[in-house]
C-alpha cells in the first residue's frame, strides 16, 4: 500500500481537549494529576475513556489484569489487530500527560480516521495498560508483563501497596476485573506514543523522537535491619544505625553510576525508615535502587557490583541486609520496519526528528517480547516528568499524534 498523504490530519483542538477533560480526573495539589492505579480516580478515568472509544464506534474488552482494549474492526477478518496505546494511571505527584498522550492520541488517532472515511484492513486497538507507573504496585508495567508472560498473574494479583492491600482486591474492589485471558489477544505490531520524559528534545529543537531502543532496568529493593534505640542516650559506637548504612549504600549508588558513565544511571527514588520516629534510630529501613543502562553487562555488572558493596557496607556497621529484585527488564531494540515508519512519518508531515534512546521503561518494552514493537516521543518542558509540574504544548501534542496516526495507518493499511 501507498503512504498516507501528508495531507491526512488530526484533529489536534479534540486531542488537547480531551487531555484537559481527563485531567479533572484524580486532580493533583499543584496542577498535576494523582490517579494511582486501582483507585477510585482509576475507576472514573477508566470510565471516561470507555465512554469516548464507545461513542467512536469501538467495541471495549478488559482483561483480567484489567488492561482496557478498544477494538476498530478493520476489513479483513483474518489480519490481526494493530495494538496503540499506553496508560492512564499517575504516579502520586503526576502530570497531565505521561501515558495519558499516548493512550488519547491512539483514541484521537482513530476519531480522526472516522472523520476521514479511513479504512484499514487490520483492526485498531487502543489500550490502557493498567499499573504502568509501579507506584503503588510494584513492579512497574505490571500488567503489561503479565500479557508478555515475565510476570505470572498470581505474583501480580499478590503484590501490596504501602497500606498492604493488594493488587487482585484493589481490582475487584473498584470492578475493572474483566473476564479475558491475559495474553491471549494477538498483535500484528504495537506503537505507543509518550513524551519524552527527558530534555534532550526539547534541548535539540526537535519535534519527534524515532524511539530506537529502550534501556534496561534493575529495582532492587533494599531491606535493613538495624536495632530501634534512643538518639539521645545511645552512645556512638555502641549504636546499630541502619540508616547510617542507607546514607551510605545511597552515596555507594551514585558512585557507580557515574563510574559506569557514559549510559548509565542510578538512584534511589522510594524509601521507608522504621519506626521513623525523631528521636529512635530505625530499626528497619527499605528503599529501592534503580539502575538502568541500554547496555546489558553494564547493567548487570553495575547490580553485582552495588549488592557486593552494600553488604560489605552492612557487614562494617553490624546491620542486616537482604534484597529483592523487584523490577527487571532487559534493554530493547525495537523493530527496524516500526521505527522506519516513524521517521518516515515525520518526514512526510514535516517535522524535524532525531533517534532516541528512552530512558524510562514503558509498556512496549514488554510488547515488544509477544509482537514488533516501537516508540514514537514529542518534547516535555525541561524535560520534567513524573511532577506536576510536567508540561507539554497542544503543538508537540499534536505532532507526535499525527506521526503515530501514519506510522499506524501505514502498518493498519488503508483500503478502499
Amino acid at each position: 500500500m501507498s503512504a498516507p498523504g501528508e495531507n491526512l490530519k488530526i484533529n489536534g483542538e479534540r486531542l488537547w481537549d480531551s487531555l484537559m477533560e481527563m485531567a479533572k480526573i484524580g486532580p493533583g495539589i499543584a496542577g498535576g494529576n494523582n490517579r494511582q492505579t486501582l483507585t477510585d480516580e482509576d475507576a472514573e478515568g477508566r470510565a471516561l475513556f470507555q465512554k469516548w472509544c464507545e461513542d467512536a464506534g469501538m467495541t471495549m474488552g478488559v482483561d483480567t489484569m484489567g488492561t482496557m482494549f478498544a477494538t476498530r474492526p478493520g476489513e479483513d477478518p483474518d489480519a490481526l489487530p494493530v495494538y496503540v496505546g499506553s496508560h492512564l494511571d499517575t504516579q502520586p505527584t503526576g502530570g497531565k500527560y505521561d501515558g495519558v498522550l499516548g493512550v488519547l492520541g491512539a483514541l484521537e488517532a482513530v476519531r480522526s480516521m472516522n472523520d476521514l472515511g479511513i479504512k484499514t484492513r487490520h483492526p485498531i486497538v487502543v489500550t490502557n495498560w493498567a499499573n504502568e507507573e509501579g507506584a503503588r504496585f510494584a513492579p512497574a508495567m505490571l500488567a503489561s508483563g503479565v500479557f508478555a508472560g515475565v510476570i505470572s498473574q498470581d505474583h501480580a494479583y499478590a503484590r501490596t501497596d504501602l497500606e498492604g492491600k493488594t493488587y487482585g482486591e484493589e481490582l475487584e474492589r473498584i470492578g475493572w476485573k474483566g473476564d479475558e485471558e491475559v495474553g491471549a489477544r494477538k498483535m500484528h505490531a504495537y506503537y505507543e506514543l509518550h513524551i519524552e520524559q527527558g530534555p534532550i528534545l526539547e534541548a535539540e529543537g526537535k519535534d519527534i523522537g524515532v524511539v530506537t531502543h529502550c534501556q534496561g532496568l534493575w529495582w532492587l529493593e533494599f531491606t535493613l535491619t538495624g536495632k530501634e534505640a534512643h538518639t539521645g542516650s545511645t552512645p556512638m559506637l555502641m549504636r546499630v544505625n541502619a540508616g547510617l548504612a542507607m546514607s551510605r549504600i545511597l552515596e555507594m549508588v551514585q558512585e557507580v553510576a557515574m563510574a559506569a558513565q557514559p549510559g548509565a544511571v542510578g538512584g534511589v527514588g522510594q524509601m521507608q525508615f522504621s519506626p521513623n520516629s525523631r528521636n529512635v534510630l530505625p530499626g528497619k529501613v527499605v528503599f529501592t535502587v534503580d539502575i538502568r543502562s541500554p547496555d546489558q553487562a553494564k547493567l548487570d555488572g553495575m547490580r553485582a557490583q552495588i549488592e557486593k558493596r552494600a553488604a560489605e557496607i552492612c557487614a562494617e556497621i553490624g546491620v542486616g541486609c537482604s534484597v529483592e529484585a523487584v523490577g527487571h527488564f532487559d534493554p530493547v531494540t525495537f523493530a527496524p520496519d516500526l521505527v522506519s515508519n516513524v521517521r518516515a512519518a515525520a518526514e512526510r508531515l514535516g517535522y524535524s526528528h532525531m533517534n532516541l534512546i528512552s530512558g524510562a521503561g514503558h509498556d512496549a518494552c514488554w510488547a515488544a517480547k509477544v509482537a514488533p514493537a516501537t516508540m514514537v516521543m514529542c518534547p516535555c518542558v525541561g524535560g520534567l516528568s513524573h511532577n506536576e509540574a510536567e508540561e507539554i504544548t497542544p503543538d508537540w501534542a499534536r505532532a507526535g499524534t499525527e506521526v503515530l496516526f501514519h506510522a499506524v495507518l501505514e502498518t493498519a493499511e488503508i483500503v478502499g
